[in-house]
C-alpha cells in the first residue's frame, strides 16, 4: 500500500528566484504526465515516452498555448531519482515572474506546492537514504566552511551509517547467539558461544561507541565554532583585537578602564575553520556591581573554550599568574604580548630591528617545555615606551618564554598596528588540535545521534555487568535489544524478528 506521504505529486522551486537560472522540481506518480500537459518539447515527443535520465529542449506554454519560457526539461524515472519517484525538472530563466508561473501552470494541472523538507523526506521514505543521511542533506545545505562541508559529506554518503550497520550486526550477532541457546538448548549439534567470547564482542562494540560520542566534542565545535577566549586585564586591547580577527568594529574601544562589561561574540575563518571569538571584560579588582558580574562571565567563557587567549601589556604578578594558571586547567592558553609597536627595550635580548624582530620570539613553548627548567627563577627583560610617548610612564615588563611552562604558545603583536595577526591565527588554529578531516572520517555532529549514543553506551555496559554476573540469556538479551533500538534511532530503521531469525537458523547445518 503507498504512503500517505509520497501519494501526491509535488512541486517546488529548488533555486532562488533571480538568478540567470531557475529550477523548477516535480516528483511523484504523475510528474511525467503533469508536465507533459505545459511542456512543448522542439522534438514535437512527449516526455511520456522519453528515457530516464535525459535532457529535453522545448517550452512552457499556457492553456492557451502561449509560450511562458524556453526551458530544459530534465526526465528521471523512479527509481533513479532523488525522490526515488518519476521526477522532472525545468530549468527555466530566473525570472520570478517565469518561475511564479510555472508553478501556477503545475499546480493548475494537478500538483501540490512541496512541504518544507518534503523531497528529501519522500526520499528516505522510499529507501534512497536513511535517516542520519537525511539529516546531513540540512547539513551540507547549511555548511559555511571547509570542515563542515567535508563532515556533512561524510556523512551523506552514508559512513556513519555503514558504522552503525557494523555495530548493529555485532549487536544482533549477540542477541541471536543468546535467544539460539535459548530455544534451541536442548539441540547437542548446536554450538553456542560462551559467555567470555560474548563479553569480548561487548567491549568491542563499547569501545567503538564510545569512540564515536567522544568525536561529538570534535563534531560539535566545528559546526557551531571552536570557541576561543580573549582574555587579560582592562586596557590591554582585547576588544581592539577582536575587532581586528572579525575585519569590523564589532566591539566598542575606548581608553576607559572597564568598557566592555559584557562578552561579545562573532565568528569568523581561519583556515577553512570557523572560530567563535570571545570579547570578555577586563580581569581587574572593582566596586562596580555590573563589571563584577562581567568578570564573573569571563571566567565562564574561560570554562566554555577550548583556546584561551591571555593578553598582557605589562609582566603579570605572580599572583595573576596562579589566578589564570588555576582558571586554565585543561585549556591550550596562548599568551599575547600586545603593544608591541610602542615598546623599546635597553635589554641586549630584545630584538633591535623593531616589531618584525618579535616574530621570532613567537613560538611553540609546548613543544620545549622538556627543555625547560621548573626551578628556574623568573628572568623580566624590560621595556620602555618610545620617545614619542610619555617618557615618565612605567616600563613595560614581559616574563620570558622560560618563566610560564604551562603556556602552549606565546605570540608578539600590535592589535592596533594589525602587526603579527598572521601569526597569532597559525598559533590559535594549532592551539585548537583540529584532526586533518577527509571526507571518509566519522564525527558525530547531531545533538539527537550524541544522545542515541549515549543511550547504547549505557546499555552495552549494562550488558557487560549481565555477562560479568552470569545472568540469564533472556535478561542480557533484553539488554541488547535496548540498545540494538537507540542505535536504530538514528538511521530510522527497526530490528525486525525475520532478521533475528534469520541469524539464528543460519548457524543450523544444511539439511537440518
Amino acid at each position: 500500500m503507498p504512503n500517505n506521504l509520497t501519494t501526491n505529486t509535488i512541486c517546488a522551486l529548488a533555486t532562488p528566484a533571480g538568478g540567470a537560472i531557475g529550477v523548477v522540481r516535480v516528483s511523484g506518480s504523475e510528474a511525467i504526465k503533469i508536465a507533459d500537459h505545459i511542456f512543448k518539447a522542439k522534438s514535437g515527443r512527449k516526455l511520456a515516452n522519453a528515457k530516464g535520465n535525459t535532457l529535453h529542449y522545448g517550452e512552457i506554454v499556457n492553456h492557451n498555448r502561449e509560450t511562458i519560457d524556453d526551458v530544459m526539461a530534465s526526465v528521471y524515472r523512479a527509481p533513479f531519482s532523488y525522490t526515488g519517484e518519476d521526477a522532472v525538472e525545468f530549468a527555466c530563466h530566473g525570472s520570478q515572474y517565469i518561475l511564479q508561473e510555472v508553478l501556477h501552470l503545475l499546480i493548475q494541472n494537478g500538483c501540490r506546492q512541496a512541504e518544507p523538507g518534503e523531497y528529501t523526506q519522500r526520499a528516505y521514505l522510499n529507501g534512497k537514504m536513511d535517516l542520519s543521511q537525511a539529516e546531513a542533506v540540512a547539513d551540507l545545505i547549511a555548511s559555511t566552511n571547509r570542515a563542515t562541508h567535508k563532515m556533512a559529506i561524510s556523512q551523506l554518503k552514508g559512513h556513519f551509517s555503514n558504522e552503525l550497520i557494523l555495530l548493529r550486526d555485532r549487536l544482533l550477532k549477540m542477541t541471536s547467539l543468546l535467544e539460539l541457546e535459548l530455544d534451541f538448548s536442548d539441540h547437542e549439534e548446536l554450538e553456542f558461544a560462551d559467555r567470555k567470547q560474548l563479553l569480548e564482542l561487548a567491549c568491542q562494540i563499547d569501545e567503538k561507541i564510545t569512540s564515536l560520542i567522544q568525536s561529538f566534542e570534535t563534531g560539535n565545535a566545528l559546526k557551531n565554532g571552536i570557541p576561543v577566549a580573549i582574555v587579560g586585564k582592562t586596557n590591554v586591547g582585547k576588544s581592539t583585537l577582536l575587532n581586528r580577527l572579525l575585519h569590523e568594529e564589532r566591539a566598542i574601544v575606548s581608553d576607559i578602564h572597564g568598557t566592555t562589561r559584557d562578552t561579545i561574540e562573532d565568528t569568523t575563518l581561519i583556515n577553512g575553520v570557523a572560530f567563535r571569538f570571545i570579547d570578555t571584560a577586563g580581569i581587574r579588582k572593582t566596586e562596580d556591581e555590573v563589571e563584577r558580574i562581567g568578570i564573573d562571565r569571563t571566567y565562564q567563557k574561560i570554562d566554555q573554550a577550548t583556546v584561551v587567549v591571555w593578553m598582557i601589556d605589562t609582566s603579570p604578578s605572580a599572583l595573576e599568574q596562579e589566578d589564570m594558571k588555576s582558571k586554565c586547567i585543561g585549556k591550550n592558553v596562548i599568551l599575547v604580548h600586545n603593544k608591541v609597536d610602542i615598546a623599546r627595550t635597553h635589554s641586549p635580548s630584545y630584538p633591535q630591528e623593531g616589531l618584525h624582530g618579535f616574530q621570532e620570539r613567537s613560538h611553540c613553548i609546548k613543544e620545549k617545555k622538556e627543555a625547560l627548567s621548573y626551578s628556574k627563577k623568573t628572568q623580566l627583560y624590560s621595556k620602555e615606551r618610545s620617545d614619542s610617548d610619555n617618557a615618565s610612564e612605567s616600563p613595560i615588563l614581559y616574563p620570558s618564554p622560560t618563566q610560564l611552562e604551562w603556556i602552549y604558545d606565546e605570540v608578539f603583536i600590535s592589535a592596533k598596528q594589525g602587526f603579527n595577526i598572521s601569526n597569532l591565527e597559525a598559533a590559535i588554529y594549532k592551539a585548537s588540535n583540529i584532526p586533518n578531516i577527509s571526507e571518509n572520517d566519522i564525527i558525530v555532529t547531531n545533538a539527537r545521534h550524541y544522545d542515541a549514543l549515549l543511550h547504547a553506551k549505557q546499555d552495552i555496559i549494562r550488558v557487560q555487568d549481565a555477562l560479568h554476573a552470569n545472568l540469564s540469556g533472556d535478561l542480557v538479551s533484553e539488554e541488547l535489544h535496548i540498545c540494538l533500538d537507540q542505535l536504530s534511532e538514528i538511521t530510522g530503521g527497526q530490528i525486525t524478528p525475520n532478521e533475528v531469525l534469520a541469524n539464528i537458523f543460519k548457524y543450523f547445518c544444511i539439511g537440518k
